[in-house]
């Protein structure tokens, strides 16, 4: 097969990606699952945006604060000053974002924030930006997305990438050629047993890096989400409850019915004493109310984790739920520049599998949807400025390729022990 951009991922990052590239190239987007599975559809809170140029330095500030000052200064400063242009990109886009009577934008707040500024469409944001970002996908003529099919390698000549080796749904394993290769391939939620991540995001890309010397920073930077339900069921992945029902006022109560915590600490922060207070009441979760919201604005915001829990027999305009933290962020990743270059030519990394410092140790809420979709607008205009000739693809063994699941288990494997070497200082 041949393309001429390959961008393996149909979040958000890879369908914006493809949108800013060049209509005369012929661009093929895979996706290891359906092309909704991804957890760009899942993200609930909102995306935060510069919505003054008064209120810059508070939103730096935050930035870095959550991050624990680790952060990469001039990437979130690019991604603060990009973020009106990706908005109104996104509405020309038809996405819609909550509004008062005027047509004003409403702005909720979440925690580690110091002001409101993330936008919203009721509690699901990310499904409503990437759903307009693929239709508008799917009306361009150039762009191809094939479903259920997995990237299994790259293929390296002089140190550059000029293709992959992929596994067609059918299970037949090709070869394809591409002057440029992007990897929008998400987190790691599926190596851990509580995620909010769907189950086939395992860190495929990252290993894959791992194993052609690509280099990673902070991954062993990984963020536990304080609050998503608890439950005794078996699950495929933990149901978030969002940041944002804290920022309307949602209280935090220990097994005695006692709050114990400011709900509106940093994610990392409000974790650790969830899980000392579980410690010491000997309990699997603590109680969150979200009665404290009008009832109107709960059903309106809300609606979905309203359901969500009604099914699960709580009324939350009158009862409390059980919370527990799970795994649900990568802010480490494959290392790349402010163009979302790696450390391989014509190779590049979006989305939360890449990382280019905007997060730092810890990332503030709703930073994830715009750190995603302006690296990937970098991303876009790099390729786009820097042409390349496809290459004559080397000889590949396929039958090395031909045990998926010999290959899947190798690959988590080489995710989890990087994590450890990190983890250990190595």
């Amino acid at each position: 097969m041949t393309t001429d951009i390959l961008i393996v991922g149909s979040g958000c990052s890879g369908l914006y990606c493809a949108l800013h590239l060049p209509k005369d190239k012929k661009i093929t987007i895979i996706t290891k699952a359906d092309k909704k599975s991804s957890d760009s559809f899942l993200a609930q809170g909102g995306i935060c945006v510069l919505k003054s140029e008064d209120d810059y330095e508070a939103f730096f500030e935050d930035t870095l604060k959550a991050g624990h000052f680790e952060n990469d200064r001039e990437s979130v400063s690019l991604m603060i000053k990009t973020s009106p242009e990706v908005i109104a990109d996104l509405v020309s886009y038809s996405v819609e974002f909550s509004r008062d009577e005027d047509g004003n934008f409403n702005y909720t707040r979440e925690g580690a924030h110091s002001a409101s500024r993330i936008l919203f469409h009721r509690d699901i944001t990310g499904e409503e930006i990437t759903k307009k970002l693929l239709m508008r996908v799917e009306q361009e003529e150039n762009i191809t997305i094939m479903e259920n099919t997995a990237l299994l390698d790259i293929i390296e000549d002089n140190g550059s990438c000029i293709g992959a080796v992929i596994a067609m749904p059918d299970g037949k394993i090709e070869t394809v050629s591409a002057e440029y290769t992007v990897l929008a391939t998400g987190g790691i939620g599926g190596l851990y047993r509580h995620s909010t991540n769907f189950r086939h995001l395992t860190g495929d890309g990252i290993a894959i890096c791992i194993k052609h010397g690509v280099e990673l920073k902070d991954i062993n930077y990984i963020q536990i989400h304080p609050t998503t339900f608890y439950t005794e069921e078996e699950t495929d992945r933990s149901f978030l409850i969002s940041e944002s029902v804290r920022g309307e006022g949602a209280k935090l109560y220990n097994k005695d019915m006692e709050r114990f915590c400011d709900e509106l600490l940093p994610r990392d922060l409000l974790t650790e004493k969830i899980t000392e207070q579980m410690k010491k009441d000997g309990s699997k979760h603590v109680w969150e109310d979200l009665s404290t919201i009008p009832e109107a604005e709960l059903k309106n915001h809300f609606p979905n984790i309203v359901k969500y829990c009604m099914d699960k027999n709580y009324d939350v305009s009158k009862e409390c739920i059980p919370v527990v933290p799970a795994q649900h962020y990568l802010m480490g990743g494959i290392k790349v520049d402010y163009n979302s270059k790696t450390s391989m030519e014509r190779l590049y990394a979006i989305g939360e599998t890449a990382c280019n410092g905007v997060h730092g140790r810890n990332r503030l809420a709703s930073n994830s949807l715009l750190e995603s979709l302006v690296f990937a607008l970098f991303a876009a205009r790099d390729i786009t400025k820097n042409p390349k000739e496809k290459c004559t693809l080397p000889f590949v063994d396929i039958s090395a390729y031909e045990d998926r699941q010999a290959l899947e288990k190798q690959y988590k494997d080489i995710v989890l022990a990087e994590i450890e070497k990190y983890n250990k200082g190595e």
